[in-house]
């Protein structure tokens, strides 16, 4: 992308290996937390194995850099609301990588006491990494905000699964990284209309991704 090679983990990260840069985006930390105070009650784990996963990819990875790309909190107030084991976590994964905080519409003010950077959107060689797609942009472009999924017909029915989108030359849609985070079909207008001109979908499997155009899920392969 944008001449640029970039490489997509079957756990819904981003690797570019040149920079050793790991991208993840709606992590949607504390999102247990948030809907318990409003009375609907979830297992309050999503925080604690949202970080598991993070952590098994910055072990796979050993990036230099970390770009976290929006709405790592469910609400403003999430990061105040870290159990002290988790934010104790975070911060030892940003002393150990440089880590930016991407601002996200649910998380539209820096993290309290957590370390890493804090931008709005982070432009590293040809590509900005930013939380929601810009139209018109005439460089590469790395998003998130739509938590994007797709679905392919299968034996017992049909199955549904996050994705990357992929417009073939310059904007990547990253998938959803969080425990409870739900997602939108890549045929909803929210996304195809970032898409004009087609793409193609990355499905995510248990080890390996499934590649398709948008819109032919019959025509399945394995990435």
């Amino acid at each position: 992308m944008a001449g640029e090679r970039l490489m997509l983990d079957p756990m819904g990260a981003l690797f570019w290996p040149e920079m050793r840069l790991l991208a993840v985006s709606d992590l949607h930390l504390e999102k247990g937390s948030s809907f318990a105070r409003r009375g609907m009650l979830l297992p309050p784990w999503d925080t604690h194995a949202t970080l598991d996963r993070l952590a098994l990819l910055l072990r796979r990875w050993s990036p230099a850099t970390v770009v976290a790309l929006g709405d790592s909190f469910h609400d403003a107030d999430g990061s105040a609301r870290l159990p002290a084991t988790e934010q104790q976590r975070l911060n030892a994964m940003a002393a150990a990588h440089r880590f930016l905080w991407v601002q996200g519409n649910h998380d539209p003010a820096a993290p309290s006491g957590l370390g890493g950077e804090w931008v709005e959107s982070v432009a590293i060689g040809s590509i900005v990494f930013r939380h929601e797609a810009v139209f018109g942009t005439d460089v590469g472009e790395v998003v998130g905000h739509h938590h994007p999924k797709a679905t392919i017909p299968a034996r017992s029915g049909s199955v549904s699964r996050p994705c990357f989108v992929f417009d073939g030359r310059q904007r990547l849609m990253m998938p959803a990284f969080g425990a409870y985070t739900g997602g939108l079909d890549v045929r909803d207008p929210a996304i195809s209309r970032l898409f004009p001109r087609g793409g193609r979908v990355f499905l995510l499997g248990k080890d390996r991704l499934f590649s398709f155009e948008i819109g032919r899920g019959a025509a399945l392969r394995t990435a």
